[in-house]
């Protein structure tokens, strides 16, 4: 069994190029995942593939099994997980199809189920979370940039919303003054479940498009999913250059 996941979000219901070898549903104390596991090779490395949406995308980011899906992961074997994420481009400096590696976060999500430490079975435990995201991950993924030609930031801040609405104008001022640089529906509580289950969890981040109020123009469908399918491009050809470095 593969130690690598990854996770893929918006715009990436399936991986191009993995030689898929087995595929399974599970059933775990938490319900079902989100979608079918994948299992197979990519970059010539043994890989596990999870579409965090489903695999049509049919799956909204305040409705995803998040424990479900972590829980998995943990149970197939998995040590480290790259999980790939829209985000809408707070930080001035940032701009559509960029890469982010965030490394910090803040939550504004409500009404998640963001534990497994929550029922009588499994005793209330406090993860220190001061560095939500696994550093040597971080570091690799990093590494693998130097490799690539496109934009890729070394850090940023992911600010998690509940959606599926975008944000206000109003909500990304507040966020930029907290010192949010991306924003995103699926970074919570996911990171901090695979911290839970001692997971070394990273994410990449692709903008698709500016944030609320960070452009003149309105914010459309068209134009996310025109980025994003430029953004998802760099996305691959960054993680075959990260699990290589594995």
């Amino acid at each position: 069994m593969s130690e690598l996941a990854i996770i893929g979000g918006t715009g990436l219901t399936d991986l191009a190029g993995l030689e898929i070898t087995h595929r399974q549903i599970l059933h775990t104390p938490y319900g079902e995942t989100s979608s079918p596991i994948i299992q197979g090779r990519y970059a010539g490395k043994s890989i596990v593939f999870l579409a965090r949406h489903g695999a049509r995308h049919t799956i909204p980011p305040h409705k995803v099994n998040y424990r479900a899906n972590i829980w998995c992961l943990k149970e197939l074997g998995v040590q480290t997980v790259i999980a790939i994420a829209a985000v809408g481009g707070i930080h001035p400096s940032l701009q559509p199809q960029d890469l982010v590696i965030p490394h910090q976060l803040i939550d504004y999500t409500g009404s998640r189920e963001h534990t497994f430490f929550a029922e009588e079975r499994n005793p209330v435990t406090h993860i220190d979370f001061t560095q939500p995201y696994c550093e040597s991950l971080r570091e690799r993924l990093l590494a693998a940039a130097q490799q690539v030609s496109f934009k890729i930031h070394s850090q940023g801040v992911y600010g998690a919303t509940q959606g599926p609405r975008l944000e206000t104008a109003a909500e990304i001022e507040r966020m930029a003054r907290d010192g949010c640089d991306i924003v995103g529906m699926t970074g919570m509580p996911e990171a901090a479940l695979a911290r839970e289950l001692n997971l070394c969890y990273a994410t990449c981040a692709v903008v698709s498009n500016p944030a609320a109020g960070r452009s003149p123009k309105p914010i459309t469908m068209t134009e996310i999913e025109a980025n994003l399918n430029e953004g998802i491009e760099h996305v691959r050809q960054l993680l075959v250059k990260v699990i290589q470095l594995l």
